[in-house]
Parts: C-alpha cells; structure tokens; sequence
C-alpha cells in the first residue's frame, strides 16, 4: 500500500526539505515520525519520496511526500501525524499507485512571494514578470546543478499589490535551484528602476557577466502542487490541529510587526 501526504511547514525552522546527518530537515521530521509510530522501517525500504526539496527558510502550504505504508496503516492520518509532528502538518492523505512518485507526477508547481512594498514602480514590476513567461534558459536566474537542464517553462507570473506588499505567483513544470527567487529578485529590482527589462531579456537569451542574487528565502511559500486523478482528504481534528499551531506563529509574528513598525514611525 502506497500513501501520499500533503504536507505544510514552516520553513524557518528547519535546514531545508531533503534529510542531511546533524541538522533538522522536513524530510527527517517526517520520517522520525513515521519510523517512532512502526508505519515505516526507514526511507529507503519504504521508497520515501518527496515532490520538491525546498531551501533553507522555505515554507511550503502544499508540499507531498509518498512512501509504502509497512504496518499500521490506521495511524497514518492528520489528527495522529499532527499530534507528533513539529513545525510541519499534514493536511491531506491520498492512497496512490505503487510507481506513484510525488516530483515525476506533478503537472505544475506554485510558488508565491511575499514582497514588502519599497516603492516600486508596480507597471514596471509587471512588465518585467511578463518576460519570464514561456520557455527559456534560466542559467542567469537559477544556481545551476551539473547535468540540470536550465531550460524551463513558465506558464504564469502574477503580480499582485496588497496593503503594505506584493504577491508574486509563479507556476511552471518544474524549477531550478533558487529560480524563483531569483526571478522575485529581478521584478523587485525592474520596480526599484535598479535594472531594466532589456538587461532582463538579454540575461535570458545567455548575454550577462553576473547572476541576479536570489530574495531571501523566509518570503517563499511552495503555494500548490497539481496532480492528475489524486484527490488528499483532510481529517477534521488533524486539519484543527494545523490551524491552531500556524495562528500561533501569526500572532507572534504580527505583534512583532506592529512593535517594529511603531519603532520606524517614531524613528
């Protein structure tokens, strides 16, 4: 039996997603738990897989993990993962085909950007979106892996104002290494008139001597995952859990943003 997790987290708390000796990871998080409760024996006999190996500081709201279930198949539900998991939740289960591998069967992934509004020019923000869209070599905006094709596709890049910030939207099959903060980069920089979109096309079609440097991770959120014919059903007391746990972050962090803001009024 082979089950699928969707997966949420906050990415300031760990070392990244893939599982590394000494450090706290998603992926480690995650199996720690599975092994304590016997669902699985390790990652590697239950063919542990996760569908996006996010940085460092990079939150997810829609990641997936897929393993083979060993024994207690009861136990692998919200309302119990929840309640031993740390910094991470599981919002929905899905049971799935044996070959089921979480990155291989995506359709498209989502990225926001959280963006504090600097005084950008927002039509200049917008414009300088609009070219990534399509099929382009990365190479400039991406930290390129040997034997990674930089070549990608982007099918939609949104920019959207809100009340003191912006929300950059990226979908796209796949992505490189920091590509979408790289990108996030660029479009702040387009709308501080710090870069132009002509040096943006030009880095596209391979002219450029530096990379765009990538935004800082904390502002990235892997928004959604889309697969074909696999529905995850949440459990209600799991789903409670989840949202009790992140509106305790949200209330830290948003009276640490009034204190501060306060500060800079004053100041």
């Amino acid at each position: 039996m082979r089950i699928a997790l969707r997966i949420a987290y906050d990415g300031t708390a760990f070392y990244g997603f893939q599982r590394q000796p000494d450090v706290r990871t998603v992926e480690g998080e995650l199996i720690r738990v599975l092994s304590k409760l016997g669902v699985i024996g390790d990652a590697e006999s239950s063919n542990f897989k996760g569908a996006s190996r996010t940085d460092r500081g990079v939150s997810a709201f829609f990641n997936v993990v897929a393993f083979d279930v060993e024994n207690r198949p009861d136990l692998v539900r919200g309302e119990v993962l929840n309640h031993h998991l740390r910094d991470a939740w599981v919002l929905g289960v899905a049971e799935v085909p044996d070959g089921f591998h979480p990155r291989f069967w995506a359709k498209s992934k989502t990225y926001r950007y959280y963006l504090v509004d600097e005084g950008f020019d927002e039509e200049a923000m917008r414009n300088c979106a609009s070219l990534f869209i399509g099929t382009h070599d990365f190479s400039a905006f991406a930290r390129l892996e040997p034997g990674k094709d930089p070549v990608r596709e982007l099918t939609r890049l949104e920019v959207s104002r809100r009340h003191g910030y912006y929300v950059i939207e990226i979908e796209g099959k796949s992505f490189l290494w920091e590509m979408a903060r790289r990108i996030v980069n660029a479009i702040r920089l387009c709308g501080l008139g710090l870069m132009e979109p002509e040096e943006v096309e030009r880095m596209l079609a391979g002219d450029y001597e530096k990379k765009v440097p990538p935004a800082r991770p904390e502002g990235l959120i892997l928004w959604h995952i889309s697969y074909e014919g696999i529905e995850f059903e949440g459990d209600e007391r799991g789903l409670n859990k989840a949202k009790r746990d992140l509106f305790e972050r949200y209330s830290r962090a948003l009276t640490r943003a009034a204190l501060l803001g306060d500060v800079l009024i004053e100041l």
